[in-house]
């Protein structure tokens, strides 16, 4: 017996920001285990891609977030691996650096292991992660401690 595990539709999320710090909107989506950065372009209409990473594992969840008084966004990423990880873009190296990491879980999408939801305080302090199961528990992550100290 042989068992086949095929995928009809990737998963994704999609976001939007000024993660390079320039004045211009640009859009970051995951499909699966890559993460893309995209750059509109608005004289001819077209999207330009200015980045494309694969990540070990797969993306559960995608939010972008601004510090008070920042001029750039950060990314939010919860992953299969039971994990949440902070990234910033750099355009000088053309690459996403992480920022912070925090364990929350064993790795695997368990519906037990928080990651699967993200909320962001919309002033940039603190970031809620939750998981599928009700009655488990929920994390609240202040932010501002967490990028100041790292």
């Amino acid at each position: 017996m042989f068992l086949y595990n095929l995928t009809l539709q990737r998963a994704a999320g999609i976001i939007h920001g000024n993660f390079s710090g320039t004045n211009m909107q640009e859009i970051v989506v995951s499909r699966g285990k890559i993460i893309e950065l995209l750059r509109p372009d608005a004289n001819t209409g077209k999207v330009h891609t200015l980045l494309t990473m694969e990540v070990f594992g797969i993306i559960r969840s995608l939010m972008a977030f601004r510090l008070t008084g920042a001029t750039k966004d950060y990314i939010v990423v919860g992953s299969d691996s039971g994990r949440i990880v902070i990234l910033e873009y750099h355009p000088s190296k053309n690459m996403f650096e992480k920022i912070h990491q925090e364990t929350f879980g064993k790795s695997g999408c368990r519906r037990i292991v928080p990651g699967q939801f993200l909320a962001v305080d919309s002033k940039g302090r603190a970031v809620m992660i939750g998981n599928r199961e009700l009655r488990e528990r929920l994390f609240w992550k202040e932010l501002v401690t967490v990028i100041c100290c790292c």
